[in-house]
């Protein structure tokens, strides 16, 4: 979803809003910083009015000129810190609040965004793209506030010393605000790019740093190489241009404010040689002339940043404000005791509305079944398995556990009821305790343990540095593959739900330990429901059903002697297995 800068900025402001009383806070410091800061010109030309000539200077006057200078310094500097404990106070509060709500939203956004966007790219939002926003917030707040006060303070200021000279500067104004406007609204394109092209660059080595192994097996080093210098070069060149562009900002409106430096030196010098200012005044007029011009050329910096942070910040708030799951109904029924019944009817799924895969797809799971699903790569068995815990929503048609649809249970609810194995392991950066202890945080070491040994993997775990406090990260550091699966499937024997998914569940463990995991496996899922995803299919002979797909509809049913005696698609893939 395209995002305007508009909307991005009224997003900003929404943030900032919940922190009023510190913006007021921080506005009033501005405007005493800014108050004292221009006060201090006018004690300077006091103070050079007190040397009236030689000889003749007002060394009392002068005292006490220098003591209330030194004061309104002293209160500047204090002031001014204080503004930027408040500027720092709400950048940081708002950071943390787009970053709260960002990861809030990756827990209920849809698999489908997470199928369709890189992982790197979405880790980019939240942290790269936040804390350019907040770099660019934290300079905004710093200078904008204090650079606007400035300049209309120092008009004020101007006025009252001579109406004509200051004339003279609010004419000349217009053409550096022209300058500033005319680069920024063409910077802002080039920013939104840079920040895209970063985004796919961390997305491409967030993937290779992950799959590296797989990179020098396969020889890609070369290719992968190709693909990152291009991106890089891509970055390098928007960066370039952003960067150059947003750069000229500074020197054309320093340009344009130094001529009407120029303007006031010249016109003040004149108005003093007539007798209508004083010396003092004149250097006065000049103090304010370039405090007023500096503020143009620190906002015009700020601009070029506020470029940059509004660019990113457009990218995060596209994440925050992406379409979320299908929210839990209002009135939800709570299932305590799932019965193991699972019934689907009627359904109809498709990832995308074009490429058609589930079709009129039924099915009656009676409590403590043993159900497989086989069929080619492809056929819709991890589709199945993605609607029966609502990974993905069907199209139409209902899925029932225990008499009850699903959409009318809250996912957590659903989700109780099932254990769930997968092909993939994933383990969180903890112990191997609380690896395990996912599927139930209260259990007791002993219980820990009994699960462990049950999914024989108890004698590995004992021999590792710190036993069960042994910490590991999610990559499972020093850990085989069939080990991390060992610990996923521990995770299941410790909860031991009323309802299993099995999917592909010992593929990566050593044929002697499938073997005795598949006759614990064989004890688990006694009483309960199983649904069971294969490719080996001597290891589903056991199944009270074996459910045969292919392109998303069940094209054969029944157990294993009966599917084989019908010499069917079932009988070919079984015999296929045992031909060189």
């Amino acid at each position: 979803m395209e995002r305007t800068k508009k909307s991005t900025v009224q997003k900003v402001l929404h943030y900032i809003g919940h922190y009023k009383f510190f913006l007021l806070l921080s506005i009033l410091m501005a405007a005493i910083t800014v108050a004292l800061t221009l006060y201090l010109p006018i004690l300077t030309g006091d103070a050079i009015d007190c040397v009236i000539g030689t000889g003749k200077v007002d060394f009392s006057l002068l005292f006490k000129i220098m003591k209330k200078m030194l004061i309104v310094i002293l209160a500047t500097a204090l002031i001014q810190w204080l503004m930027n404990v408040c500027n720092n106070k709400i950048t940081y509060h708002v950071v943390r609040d787009v970053r709260k709500e960002a990861f809030d939203k990756i827990q209920i956004l849809p698999l489908k965004y997470m199928d369709g966007h890189g992982h790197g790219d979405i880790v980019s939002r939240v942290i790269t793209d936040v804390d350019q926003f907040a770099e660019g917030l934290l300079i905004g707040f710093t200078q904008l506030f204090s650079g606007v006060i400035t300049i209309l303070g120092t008009l004020a200021f101007m006025l009252s010393i001579h109406v004509g000279i200051t004339i003279l500067v609010v004419l000349l104004t217009p053409i550096s605000l022209f300058v500033a406007r005319f680069i920024a609204t063409r910077t802002h394109d080039m920013f939104v790019l840079q920040s895209k092209t970063r985004g796919e660059q961390t997305s491409l080595i967030d993937e290779m740093v992950g799959n590296q192994k797989v990179v020098q097996a396969y020889g890609q080093e070369k290719q992968v190489l190709e693909r990152f210098d291009e991106i890089n070069e891509r970055l390098q060149k928007c960066s370039l241009r952003a960067t150059f562009f947003s750069s000229l900002t500074n020197p054309c409106t320093r340009f344009v404010n130094n001529l009407v430096y120029a303007g006031v030196a010249i016109m003040g010098a004149l108005f003093a040689i007539w007798g209508k200012i004083s010396v003092g005044q004149l250097s006065c007029l000049l103090s304010y002339a370039n405090q007023y011009t500096k503020p143009f050329n620190e906002i015009s910096g700020v601009i070029t940043e506020l470029q940059n942070a509004l660019a990113c910040a457009s990218r995060i708030f596209d994440l925050i404000e992406e379409e979320p799951q299908i929210p839990d109904t209002d009135d939800p029924v709570s299932i305590e005791q799932f019965d193991g019944r699972v019934s689907l009817s009627h359904v109809y799924f498709s990832y995308v509305p074009e490429q058609k895969l589930i079709e009129d797809f039924n099915l009656e799971v009676k409590k403590g079944q043993r159900v497989a699903i086989v069929g080619p790569t492809g056929c819709g068995k991890t589709t199945l398995i993605n609607l029966l815990m609502r990974f993905y929503d069907v199209n139409s048609g209902a899925i029932t556990v225990s008499g009850t649809d699903i959409m009318d249970m809250t996912r957590h609810n659903l989700r109780e009821g099932y254990g769930m194995v997968l092909q993939e392991t994933w383990l969180k950066t903890g112990t191997i305790s609380e690896n395990i202890t996912m599927s139930k945080p209260d259990a007791t070491r002993e219980e820990i343990m009994e699960a462990a040994k049950a999914a024989h993997a108890h004698s590995f775990i004992k021999r590792l540095p710190q036993g069960y406090d042994t910490l590991v990260t999610e990559d499972g550091d020093s850990l085989s593959q069939g080990q991390k699966q060992l610990l996923c499937i521990a995770r299941v024997m410790l909860a031991l739900p009323p309802m299993l998914i099995l999917d592909e569940a010992t593929s990566s463990i050593d044929t002697r330990t499938e073997m005795k995991i598949q006759n614990a496996f064989a004890k688990m899922m006694e009483g309960r429901t199983s649904f069971i995803v294969a490719h080996r299919l001597s290891t589903i002979q056991e199944a009270d059903i074996i459910l045969v797909m292919k392109d998303g509809n069940i094209i054969e049913q029944g157990d294993h002697e009966s599917l084989l005696a019908k010499g069917g698609f079932y009988a070919n893939l079984y015999n296929s297995q045992w031909q060189n």
